[in-house]
């Protein structure tokens, strides 16, 4: 486990890292500036870090129970279906939007929150198109039964989240 933790590290401050830091961090030269009030830079913080929370957590169940990394080339193992995952699919993409979100808050960029709509993009065509059906040739029928009890992206609370199998 603590080598997929390791790995999940390393992949976290490359893409993720890339992502979330350097790509805005570029992006805030640009002067074009959100209507925001000022109550606006508290909100995107605490939307900022509830972000890297979910990442963070969901990162550590991909090591933990699934025995692997977000990275696509070296996927979990077994399916993920506890933690977050037992209330959406994709939290992970969730929490990476949400800290993008939280900094075009924050800094009040329209350049940022332009770009986190693209990257919440890409994120739904690369779901769609490559990890979805992967899963789905990966883990057959327990990915079926996953995918009708647990939603893409907003989450349906009920009594026994998950009971779709591993």
């Amino acid at each position: 486990m603590w080598r997929a933790v390791l790995k999940t590290l390393v992949f976290t401050l490359v893409v993720p890292g890339t992502v979330t830091y350097v790509v805005p961090r570029w992006l805030l030269g640009s002067r074009s500036l959100l209507d925001l009030p000022p109550g606006a830079r508290p909100i995107g913080l605490m939307v900022l870090l509830a972000g890297t929370a979910i990442y963070f957590w969901c990162a550590w169940d991909f090591a933990a129970a699934g025995r692997g990394t977000p990275a696509p080339t070296d996927p979990p193992k077994e399916l993920v279906a506890r933690g977050l995952y037992r209330y959406v699919r994709n939290p992970m993409y969730v929490g990476i939007s949400a800290i993008l979100l939280g900094e075009a808050l924050f800094w009040r960029s329209r350049a940022l929150l332009k770009y986190t709509v693209a990257v919440f993009g890409l994120f739904f065509l690369f779901i769609v198109v490559y990890e979805e059906p992967t899963l789905q040739q990966k883990f057959g029928e327990t990915y079926e039964r996953y995918r009708r009890d647990v939603p893409r992206w907003i989450p349906r609370f009920k009594r026994n989240p998950g009971r779709s199998g591993s």
